[in-house]
């Protein structure tokens, strides 16, 4: 299942820039469009911690 196109319209980036996040439906993750964060999905629902997201260089 996919994310919502509604959802993936509102959310952003939860760093204070709010930026707008690109979804890659195979690889299961929202990149942020400013800062390169990706935000993984998991069981079709963003986790948007910055705790927890990878930096653009990091591999899974």
């Amino acid at each position: 299942m996919a994310l919502d196109p509604q959802l993936l319209e509102i959310l952003a980036c939860p760093d204070t820039h709010h930026a707008p996040l690109d979804y890659d439906a195979q690889a299961q993750t929202l990149t942020c469009t400013e800062c390169g964060r990706i935000f993984e999905v998991r069981d079709d629902v963003p986790v948007l911690l910055l705790d927890e997201a990878r930096g653009p260089a990091e591999q899974p």
